[in-house]
């Protein structure tokens, strides 16, 4: 059976921060402290988006009033699935359970090649 690398995408909200850095900083380190240690495996990055105006890379993060929403992207490589979509479930799955509340989105999945 393949093997797949997953991505999810989450919206992380963080409040009482003063910047932008600090709020994709805090929101990483309060995502890996419900990751770790069990799923130390699982990657947290910030996302990114492309400005409509500009064409230019972003770091995917709003912020308002030292309230911050961050788009956080969850890689985790799922093995012997049998196809994309159990992948997808089996990811979502196992990253679900740490970040209750927390709603995921599939963003890719890409077949690992050995």
């Amino acid at each position: 059976m393949p093997n797949y690398r997953v991505l999810l995408e989450a919206a992380w909200l963080v409040k009482d921060v003063e910047s932008v850095n600090d709020a994709m900083g805090v929101a990483i380190s309060e995502a890996g402290k419900r990751l770790n240690p069990k799923l130390n495996y699982v990657e947290v990055n910030v996302g990114t988006i492309i400005c409509p105006a500009c064409n230019e890379e972003l770091d995917s993060v709003f912020m308002a009033a030292k309230t911050a929403l961050v788009g956080l992207f969850f890689e985790m490589r799922v093995f012997d699935a049998e196809s994309e979509e159990h992948a997808a479930r089996i990811a979502k799955s196992v990253i679900g359970k740490a970040l209750k509340n927390i709603p995921l989105k599939i963003s890719d999945i890409q077949k690992i090649e050995d």
